[in-house]
């Protein structure tokens, strides 16, 4: 049985997080994303998706990375936090 992740996920705290949108991110442009990880989905005539996941610091880092999907006219498909609470990253 998984755990609720609420009690863990506060507004400053670290996160992992999957990302799906519509369209194609270069691999090479994780830098855009706080050093999420980027792979693409769908490959040939399917519609692209690509996703990113990784740690993001809090919910502005998250903001951020959506800002820039926007940014990019790239459509969310989803938002998923994975795990939530202390992490290595956020001391």
């Amino acid at each position: 049985m998984n755990k609720p992740l609420e009690p863990h996920l506060t507004f400053d705290s670290a996160a992992t997080y999957r990302i799906r949108v519509s369209g194609r991110i270069a691999p090479n442009r994780s830098d855009w994303f706080q050093g999420m990880t980027i792979r693409r989905l769908s490959r040939g005539k399917e519609s692209a998706v690509t996703l990113l996941e990784g740690e993001l610091l809090d919910q502005a880092a998250l903001a951020g990375v959506l800002s820039t999907l926007y940014d990019l006219h790239l459509p969310v498909l989803s938002v998923e936090c994975l795990s939530a609470g202390p992490s290595e990253m956020a001391l």
